[in-house]
């Protein structure tokens, strides 16, 4: 009977006792009132087999949740390694996990001592901490590392250009096309076959897409079934010199094509810039016809009496397009401190003399004083006195604009805009005839818009110099060399071919120095020595920059910004300092082809609700 009192009492010492523990130890975990930082610190160190192992427990916050592994990321060039510091401790294998498991005395105790007792701790909401019992977390991905990775690939596909896509199907193309003409290619029917079948796949799938957005969804599996042709065609095909040929042979092709149609382009480019659309060539015909139902008196303009008064500003404008007139008048009346002290001089051709007038007798611009002049009146300009006037009537010159197609002529078509026949663009060469009384002048173009106050132009110090203008040898092709023929002696022999241009468009010139340094026959005498065209192309820039050489005084960038007819990227803040912004080049903002994210700084000052607009359906 002592025996059996021994056994039993052993028994207790060494089966029982150890449950009672341990279940008072799970048991206080699972009460909400228990402390779970004890349970973890203590399971931190359990012995299983005399092997010590210590888990990887986390720092636990208030919360029923359990924080996530940190991640450590290993960057390595184009190679990424993620891995969780619990990898680096809990380096059992998920058959050691089992066995572990199944071999645990401990659990077989309680499965057999209390069978309900694992299914409670299972189905805990704090099971996951309670697994830790079991020598780490079940091997699933952390969540950390899944959304870590989405945001890798997210922000890869952020980084990824927007026509990857379609970049791979136009290389893939040519790749095949480059394969079909092999030789090796050819003598296998079926490869050719199912290359050209590719062929029209990736041609229909690709379409007019510029985006991968653009791309059907079809547009993966055509690239990959693709590749597998196109590495086809790689086993078979052995000869890399034949491929280098054709690839050669097909770009040079390629650059010719281009050519042609860069040629093309240009043309049409001048064709619509040199085509009138046709609501302004409406708008002078019914301005005209509305001008001669005045009376006399009524055909007059107000305030004429400051025409030549030198205290004030004068401006002059000289143009046949009314509608660009008007916005550079309107622009810089809208920017005036003081708009009763400002005169526009505006000189026009025969043609639009009469509705140029009657637009500004119809809307006057506020305080201002306008004048406009036809140049037919200028008696004094003629071919005698003018070389510019007696080379535009030669027959050479007639010859050089309306027999463009014959071999010899200039194959520039940017010299050839009709712009250079008229006289209206050489009259900028005589403004102290036009003007006998003043002293300053500011010349403007009508294809530019004022943005600020120019009153402060007058009161600068040109230090001696006749034209006030704003340099454009930021680029190397403003330079003197890119107007004016070095070749020639005459040239290279007065001129520095590296010297900085100037913009015409904003100018303000001194009509007194003008007069004292005799400008206007350094003009004619270059003038003379150019007649058969050896020194300069046609236009007004080549002989400015002679007829000024030396005579220019460089005013402020801000002053006067340029490009927005031809360049789309003009610095955004350059444009909201500038005084002047000009529309110079072909992209005029009258003319559908013009820019439009710089056609609105243009058209709000356009009254696009005035009678004679509305009339001939211009719109904005």
């Amino acid at each position: 009977m002592k025996v059996r009192h021994i056994v039993l009492g052993l028994l207790s010492i060494s089966v029982i006792a150890p449950i009672f523990l341990y279940t008072d130890r799970v048991g206080s975990f699972v009460n909400p009132s228990s402390s779970r930082r004890d349970f973890l610190d203590d399971v931190s160190a359990f012995t299983v087999s005399g092997d010590t192992r210590h888990l990887n427990v986390l720092h636990q916050e208030t919360s029923t949740a359990l924080k996530e592994p940190i991640g450590v990321i290993y960057s390595d060039h184009s190679t990424v390694t993620r891995e969780h510091k619990s990898t680096r401790v809990l380096s059992a294998t998920d058959e050691e996990r089992q066995q572990q498991q199944l071999y645990n005395p401990i659990r077989q105790v309680i499965d057999r001592a209390a069978p309900g007792l694992t299914t409670t701790l299972d189905s805990h909401p704090n099971a996951s901490d309670i697994s830790a019992i079991e020598l780490e977390q079940q091997p699933t991905q952390p969540s950390g590392k899944i959304v870590q990775e989405h945001s890798d690939n997210k922000h890869d596909r952020l980084t990824e250009p927007a026509d990857a896509q379609v970049r791979h199907l136009k290389d893939q193309l040519i790749r095949a096309k480059v394969y079909l003409s092999l030789p090796a290619i050819k003598n296998n029917p079926h490869v050719t076959r199912e290359l050209r079948l590719r062929v029209k796949e990736v041609t229909r799938a690709l379409g007019d897409a510029t985006k991968d957005s653009d791309l059907p969804k079809n547009a993966v599996d055509k690239l990959k079934a693709m590749d597998q042709s196109l590495e086809k065609g790689k086993q078979i095909q052995d000869d890399c010199a034949a491929v280098v040929k054709k690839l050669r042979a097909m770009l040079h092709s390629s650059e010719e094509q281009l050519r042609v149609h860069k040629k093309q382009t240009m043309f049409l480019t001048q064709l619509t810039a040199k085509t009138l659309p046709k609501g302004l060539h409406c708008l002078p015909l019914r301005l005209t016809t509305e001008y001669y139902t005045l009376n006399s008196s009524q055909q007059n303009f107000p305030n004429q009496q400051k025409l030549e008064d030198p205290r004030l500003y004068h401006y002059a404008l000289f143009s046949d397009n009314i509608l660009a007139a008007a916005v550079v008048v309107n622009s810089t009346i809208s920017h005036a401190k003081h708009p009763s002290d400002h005169v526009f001089h505006i000189v026009t051709d025969r043609l639009n003399y009469a509705a140029m007038r009657m637009w500004f007798l119809s809307n006057p611009p506020g305080k201002a004083t306008i004048q406009v002049q036809n140049i037919e009146e200028f008696t004094w300009l003629n071919s005698s006195y003018s070389p510019v006037l007696k080379q535009l009537g030669s027959p050479s010159m007639i010859d050089y604009y309306f027999r463009a197609h014959r071999a010899s002529s200039d194959s520039n078509l940017k010299f050839r805009n009709p712009k250079y026949l008229s006289i209206l663009n050489h009259l900028r060469f005589y403004l102290p005839e036009i003007f006998p009384k003043l002293n300053k002048v500011l010349f403007l173009d009508d294809d530019i818009v004022v943005q600020k106050d120019l009153t402060g132009l007058w009161s600068l110090d040109l230090k001696g110099n006749v034209n006030g203008a704003v340099e454009t040898c930021g680029e190397s092709f403003h330079r003197f060399d890119r107007y004016l023929n070095f070749s020639n002696p005459l040239i290279s022999k007065n001129f520095d071919p590296h010297a900085c241009g100037w913009a015409y468009g904003m100018n303000i010139f001194d009509l007194a120095e003008w007069r004292r340094q005799n400008i206007t026959e350094v003009y004619h005498r270059w003038q003379r020595l150019n007649r058969d065209r050896q020194l300069w192309k046609l236009g007004t820039l080549p002989p400015g920059l002679i007829t000024f050489w030396k005579r220019t005084y460089s005013l402020d960038k801000s002053w006067h910004v340029l490009g927005l007819g031809y360049n789309p990227n003009v610095n955004q803040r350059e444009i909201d300092r500038a005084a002047v912004i000009h529309y110079n080049g072909n992209l005029k903002p009258w003319l559908e082809i013009g820019i439009p994210k710089y056609k609105i700084y243009w058209a709000k000052y356009v009254d696009y609700e005035t009678v004679y607009l509305r009339e001939c359906n211009i719109n904005p």
